[in-house]
C-alpha cells in the first residue's frame, strides 16, 4: 500500500498543512488544465482548514467545488456540509456560484443521490460505467473508522460501480448522501485530515491491522492507486508506532 503520513502538534497545524497540500495540487492541476476539481468533507477539522485554504494562492475562479458527502438537511441547516463550506470557504474564496456543485440535501435521499450522480456524470462527461477523476478529494475519518458517509459493515463500502448513494446512519438517526468508493479510488489525490484523541485507537487500527475496508472503511485510502496523504494531529496519532 502507498501512503504518506505526517503528524502535527495539534489540529490547527494539521489543518493548515492539509490546506497547503491541497493548494499545491490544485495549482499543479490548473497548470495542466483550464479548471480543477476539489471535493471536500464536513466536520470540525475542515472548518479549521477552510480559512487557511482561502489565504493561499489558488485561482478560485477556475475551481469546481464538490462534496464528499452531505447530511439530508436543507442548505441553511447548521448540520449542512454545504453551509459549513459556504461560511468558511466560499464566503472568502471567489469560486463562482456555477462552479459549486452541492448535494441537494433538502430532497428525498434517493432523489438527492441520483441528482448528484447525474450532475457529476454530466460535468465530467462520463461514459456509462466510468468514474469521475477529481483532482483532489479531502476526506476525514470517524472514531468508528467511517470515511465519507461509508460506515463499517455497510454493503456500500464494496460498491465500486456507483458514483453516489443515499445511506441511513442509525447511530446519527440521519439520512446522508455520499460518494461511493469508485470516485474515491479514482481521485488523482486523496487526502485524509484526522484529529482528536477519540480517533487514536482507530488511527492505530487503520495503519497497523489487516486491510479490511468493510470493517474499517477509512482503509479504502490504501486502495487508491495514486496513494493517499494523511495529515494527523498528535492526539490522534499517539498510539502509532514511532
Amino acid at each position: 500500500m502507498s501512503f504518506e503520513r505526517e503528524v502535527f502538534p495539534d489540529a490547527q497545524a494539521a489543518a493548515a498543512a492539509c490546506a497547503r497540500h491541497i493548494a499545491i495540487q490544485l495549482q499543479r492541476a490548473l497548470a495542466a488544465r483550464p479548471q480543477a476539481t476539489l471535493a471536500v468533507s464536513g466536520g470540525h477539522t475542515p472548518k479549521l482548514m477552510f480559512p487557511s485554504l482561502t489565504q493561499l494562492a489558488v485561482d478560485w475562479s477556475r475551481i469546481h467545488l464538490f462534496f464528499v458527502d452531505e447530511r439530508c438537511v436543507p442548505p441553511d441547516d447548521d448540520a449542512s456540509n454545504y453551509k459549513l463550506a459556504r461560511e468558511n470557504l466560499l464566503a472568502h474564496a471567489s469560486i463562482p456560484d456555477a462552479n459549486v456543485h452541492r448535494i441537494a440535501g433538502e430532497k428525498e435521499p434517493g432523489d438527492a443521490a441520483r441528482g448528484y450522480s447525474e450532475a457529476i456524470q454530466q460535468f465530467f462527461r462520463l461514459a456509462a460505467g466510468a468514474m469521475p477523476q477529481f483532482d483532489v478529494v479531502q476526506c476525514g475519518m470517524g472514531p468508528d473508522g467511517h470515511t465519507a458517509s461509508l460506515f463499517p459493515g455497510d454493503p456500500l463500502v464494496s460498491d465500486r460501480k456507483g458514483i453516489a448513494a443515499a445511506v441511513y446512519a442509525p447511530q446519527f438517526r440521519q439520512w446522508r448522501v455520499t460518494l461511493l468508493p469508485g470516485p474515491l479510488l479514482a481521485a488523482r489525490h486523496i487526502l485524509y485530515l484526522v484529529s482528536g484523541d477519540d480517533k487514536a485507537e482507530m488511527v492505530r487500527t487503520v495503519f497497523h491491522e489487516a486491510i479490511d475496508p468493510r470493517k474499517h472503511p477509512a482503509q479504502l485510502a490504501f486502495e487508491n492507486p495514486e496513494g493517499a496523504t494523511w495529515f494527523i494531529d498528535q492526539a490522534a496519532a499517539k498510539l502509532l508506532d514511532p
